[in-house]
Order: structure tokens, then sequence, then C-alpha cells
């Protein structure tokens, strides 16, 4: 853990980047299995009936996406005391998090019948999501405090997300493949192996404690941070939409169950490629139009998807290819304007961990107000899983195409108004009288 305390500061390059990024790969990899597959193996493997299972998980995801903020706050206590107890406590909070991770998917022996089970998951539940958050958190809030330019700030963020993207696709895979059993064990590894870089990576500034702790909501009450999360909200769930349909759509509306695997690994493998093209544009362009080019290529991408029907296999793959890319604009460029954002508000080395918690607050309420504008909008619409009816598919098309693509124009409109405006009207001003 001392390793930190000698490391350089960031100057770029495949050793400095993948001991950072390094942690993303398992971060990314833990999410998918337990968003996606630990609902059907309760129903399959223990028969817990669906509703009881769809409010327990709301529950625990509630409860998650509420502590993030205080989490937040902790964090930044950390910080502001040592570079050891902040990796003390990342390699504590894996290990919490794979044992949670394991015993989710086999619980003890002990552990029978359907009330036990409830509990026994509810309890890990928790455990599991709060772990995962504090090193989601720590790991953002040490990205941030490396400080540097628009550019630096977005090649940091992209080594993050691109190895997210890497564990997404091994994620997808390797469960079906190997089992859960194995999957748990390479899980296991590589938190290990993310911990154990983040120790010899790029040092973070440690900010000195000022000896009364900020108030929880100290980054709300920052004007450009309420701005860049309203858009960031409203461009989340456009995003959160697609990805919430995108099973229905390939299955029923293209009739090509049997591509899903194309599918995705094409969506995921072009976000992932993508991330150095996005941070090329950043130096000409700037994060924010470089983002709202990005929103651009998505809405035009979801507005040609409207057009395909059943067995345009290869025109949908060129539809999750474009959207790949533009969705490596969405995990680049954000994130780095956050951390522009606590540099100019006076609270780098400060409250780094208190806005990346709101901000992962916001990210998990993506999640659930998709489902909740997607979800319903279809069944007012007439449309059931498994629908052939034209109708229906219709129904299908619009939730799954042209709502992302009028959310993404409302996202679009805010990032020019609330930002990019603001910003000329900022340089105008700098220059002074012309």
């Amino acid at each position: 853990m001392s390793a930190v305390l000698a490391a350089p500061a960031w100057r770029g390059g495949w050793a400095q980047g993948l001991a950072y990024g390094g942690l993303g790969l398992p971060l990314a990899f833990v999410a998918l299995p337990l968003y996606v597959v630990l609902p059907n193996h309760y129903a399959a493997e223990f028969g817990i009936p669906l509703a009881t299972l769809g409010a327990l998980l709301l529950f625990a995801r509630l409860a998650d996406a509420l502590a993030d903020p205080f989490i937040g706050r902790g964090v930044d206590a950390l910080f502001a005391r040592s570079a050891v107890l902040v990796l003390g406590t990342a390699a504590a909070a894996a290990v919490v998090l794979a044992l949670g991770f394991r015993g989710l998917f086999f619980p003890f022996p002990a552990v029978e019948g359907t009330t036990a089970l409830l509990w026994w998951c509810a309890a890990l539940l928790l455990v599991t999501y709060l772990a995962y958050s504090v090193l989601a958190v720590l790991h953002q809030a040490w990205g941030a405090r490396l400080g540097g330019g628009e550019g630096q700030r977005a090649r940091i963020v992209s080594w993050r997300e691109g190895l997210a993207l890497v564990g997404v696709l091994v994620a997808s895979v390797l469960p079906s493949v190997a089992g859960l059993s194995v999957a748990s064990v390479v899980f296991a590894l590589a938190l290990a192996a993310g911990v154990v870089l983040l120790a010899r990576a790029p040092a973070p500034r440690l900010g000195a404690s000022s000896g009364r702790p900020a108030s929880l909501a100290a980054p709300l009450r920052t004007p450009a941070f309420r701005r860049l999360l309203a858009i960031y909200l409203v461009n989340g769930v456009a995003s959160a939409v697609p990805a919430t349909l995108v099973l229905f759509f390939i299955r029923d509306r293209l009739q090509a169950q049997a591509f899903e695997p194309l599918f995705l690994a094409s969506y995921f493998a072009a976000g992932a490629l993508s991330m150095p093209l996005w941070v090329g544009a950043v130096a000409r362009f700037g994060l924010a139009r470089t983002w709202l080019a990005g929103m651009a290529l998505a809405i035009a991408t979801f507005a040609w998807a409207t057009l395909l029907g059943a067995g345009d296999v290869a025109a949908y793959t060129a539809v999750c290819i474009a959207s790949g890319i533009a969705l490596g604009a969405d995990l680049t460029l954000p994130g780095a304007l956050l951390a522009g954002v606590i540099q100019r508000a006076g609270h780098g080395e400060q409250l780094e961990g208190a806005y990346f918690g709101w901000w992962n607050f916001a990210t998990k309420l993506n999640l659930a107000l998709a489902a909740g504008v997607a979800l319903p909008t279809l069944a007012l619409f007439g449309y059931a899983p498994g629908s052939r009816d034209d109708d229906a598919l219709a129904a299908l098309t619009i939730a799954y195409c042209l709502l992302p693509c009028a959310l993404k124009l409302l996202a679009a409109a805010l990032l020019w108004r609330l930002w990019l405006v603001p910003e000329a009207a900022t340089r105008t001003d700098e220059r002074g009288p012309r």
C-alpha cells in the first residue's frame, strides 16, 4: 500500500492507464450478474416468486442509491487523511464484495425455504451493493484528484470506462460458458488485481481536512453541478431506455434472437474502441461540444433504427456499432466535465467523493426512471413480450427508438442552453469589450 505514496503524477501511457483504470473491469463485471442474472437465478433455482423478488430488488437498489451521497462524504474523509487508509478501505470493500457476490449465488446449505432465502438475499444484496458503491465512488474520486486540463481528464475517465466495457463483455460471456462458480472466482481474482494495480497508480492529491466537514448538500449548492446533473439525468434516461428494451426489440421486432451475442458484443466493443477517438476530439472541440456530437450521433442512429424490421441483422449490427460509438462519448465526457466543475468550484482535493456520490445516485436513478418511463409506455400502447401484432410492434419501435431520440434531443438542448451558452458568455467576459 505504501507504493502509492511514491507514485508519480499522471503522465499518461499504458502503464499508468492500466494501473488506474484496472479496477473498472471487475466493478463492471459484477454489475451485469447482479442486475441481470440474479433475478432469474433466484426464480429458476429456488422458486422465489417474481413479484416478491422484484420488490426485494427494488428495496435494495433504492437503499443503495440513497447511501451513495453519504458514502461520498466518507470517501472524502479518507482522502483527507492518507492514501494508505484509502487503499486499506478499498481492499476491505473488495473482500466484502467478492464474498457477497459468491454468497448471493451460492447460499449456505443451512439457508432453506423461501423466507430464509429472501432474508439471505436481502442482507447480502445490501452488503454487496454498499461494498460496490464504496469501491466505485473511491475509484472515481481518485481519478478526479489526478487533476489536469480537459484532455487529461478525458483520458483518465476513458481508461476507467474503457476497461469497464471490457468487464461487461467478459461478464456477458463467462457465466454462461464456464458457470457462475468459475465466474465468481475469476471476479475475485480480477478484483484483487484491480486493488493491487490501484496501489501502483499515479498518486491522487490528498486534501487536508479543514476541521469541519462540509455539508452533504455542498455539491448541490454549486450551480454548475446542478446544471450538469440535469443534463446528465435526461441523457442518462435516454440511454437507459433502449438498454431496458433492447432484448424485446431484438426478439420481437427483428426476430433475431440467435444474433443477440453479435449485437451486444458489437455495441460494447464499439464503445470501448471509440474512446480514443472522442478523447482526440476533445483537444479540438472541447468536452461539451464533443459530447453534443455524441448525442447527435445517437439521435441519428435510433432514428434510422425505426426503419428496421424482421431479419434486418446486418443493418441492426450497424446500429449497434454506431450507438456503441455514441456510448463511448457518454461514458468518457460527462465524468471529465464533472472533474472540471469540482476544480472550478474550488472543491478540488476536498469534495470529490461527495460529488461522485450524488453522481452515482443520479446514475442509479436513471435506470429506475428508464424502466418507469419505457415499460408503462409499452403497456399503454398494447405491447406484451412475444407480440407479433403490427400495432404492438409499432409501440415497441416508438418506445425503443423514438422515445430515446426525444430525450436525447432534450438533453442536447439542455447541454446547449445550460452549458455551452454560459460557457461562451464567460469567455466573452474574460476577453472584455472588443
